[in-house]
């Protein structure tokens, strides 16, 4: 897991990576003030904190919790992807976490915060930085139902 830590300018990070803030795959709760305060930047007029959260149904079914389930892998193509999106000049700091484990509904199960000079450019970049992390981040979702039933999500 990696940590935000505090840069000799006094920003979170800033000896680590001054972009690429705060990467993590963990069973933890996910501390979304921390996130945010992991991409806070002087220059940063736009700041923009996603939380995915797990929800009470999906397609007409009810569902009672999740699983998530990661491949070893997961922290580094995690870190890849905040890396791509850290990459674009606009960006100013990037944080993002995925939990794994059982989930209750209303739980956070994914993170991503991004600074920018900007409103429009955090906007975009969150979104950047969510879709690429659900279409490449090797973590599987289990859902269990009302009915006692279940599926798995994204499983190879």
């Amino acid at each position: 897991m990696s940590e935000v830590r505090q840069g000799s300018d006094g920003t979170p990070g800033s000896d680590v990576d001054p972009v690429l803030r705060l990467v993590t795959v963990s069973a933890e709760p996910l501390d979304v003030a921390l996130h945010e305060a992991a991409v806070a930047h002087p220059r940063a007029g736009g700041r923009v904190v996603f939380c995915g959260v797990v929800r009470e149904h999906d397609h007409d079914r009810e569902v009672v919790e999740l699983e998530y389930e990661a491949h070893p892998s997961a922290e580094q193509v995690l870190a890849a992807v905040a890396a791509e999106i850290a990459a674009d000049p606009e960006v100013l700091a990037v944080a993002v976490s995925h939990r794994t484990g059982v989930l209750a509904i209303g739980d956070i199960a994914l993170v991503a915060a991004v600074a920018t000079a900007h409103r429009r450019e955090a906007f975009d970049a969150c979104a950047r930085l969510v879709d690429e992390t659900k279409d490449r981040l090797p973590v599987w979702k289990r859902q269990v139902f009302t009915d006692g039933s279940d599926e798995w999500v994204n499983f190879p």
